[in-house]
């Protein structure tokens, strides 16, 4: 299922500052993938509730998971949901109060989640959180558990009704305030790795796999 880009939803449509919104696939991707966090948007007893979830792409659905007797997994399978991925790229910094900003990539998807009844492709999906994040790393793990399988819930939701907004470079400023002696520029913000850390339980010459210096997000 390819995302509509070429005709986005009333939902998906962005109204304000609309020549910063991206509807292609390539973009939409770039971003879920760039950060392991989102937030998915429900209605719970007539309330609207925003939950901060891991997720993880797979073709053309987004994935997260938590435990079967969560309100974030009851409440959203089967349902209409908001999912958002937003990163901070840095702060903008006009030479007035109003033309200050923020750099930034963003991404909003609309859709009904589903949840993952097959066991199977229960087991497969979760494998599928890990290799997005850590290649190589299931197969070195303790296998799951059937208990652990039965405790845990996946949803899905397809990626076809969706947009990004991403505002980059300097301020914009009115032309005249130009001429101030006013300092206007950006400053970056970015995510970074630190060094691994390790367990003080780790058992004594269990080392860490050297795939983990390379893991990236951002």
């Amino acid at each position: 299922m390819a995302i509509k880009t070429d005709a986005p939803s009333e939902r998906t449509r962005v109204k304000r500052g609309f020549k910063r919104a991206k509807y292609d696939r390539q973009t939409v991707c770039d971003i879920l993938d760039a950060v392991p966090m989102c937030n998915v948007a429900f209605v719970l007893d007539g309330m609207p509730v925003v939950t901060p979830t891991s997720h993880w792409r797979e073709g053309d659905h987004v994935y997260w998971h938590g435990s079967t007797k969560s309100r974030l997994i009851k409440k959203c399978a089967g349902k209409e949901v908001c999912l958002s991925v937003s990163l901070l790229d840095g702060m903008v910094m006009g030479r007035s109060a109003m033309n200050h900003s923020a750099n930034y990539r963003s991404v909003m998807l609309f859709g009904k989640a589903s949840l993952i009844k097959d066991r199977d492709e229960k087991r497969e999906k979760l494998k599928g959180m890990i290799e997005t994040l850590f290649p190589g790393r299931w197969d070195m793990l303790r296998p799951i558990t059937d208990k652990e399988l039965k405790a845990t819930a996946v949803l899905c939701l397809p990626v076809d009704e969706a947009s990004a907004k991403i505002r980059t470079g300097f301020p914009v400023d009115d032309e005249e305030d130009y001429a101030l002696p006013i300092w206007g520029g950006v400053l970056p913000i970015s995510m970074q790795m630190g060094a691994p850390i390790d367990d003080p339980r780790n058992l004594e010459g269990v080392e860490m796999p050297p795939a983990l210096l390379n893991f990236k997000i951002g």
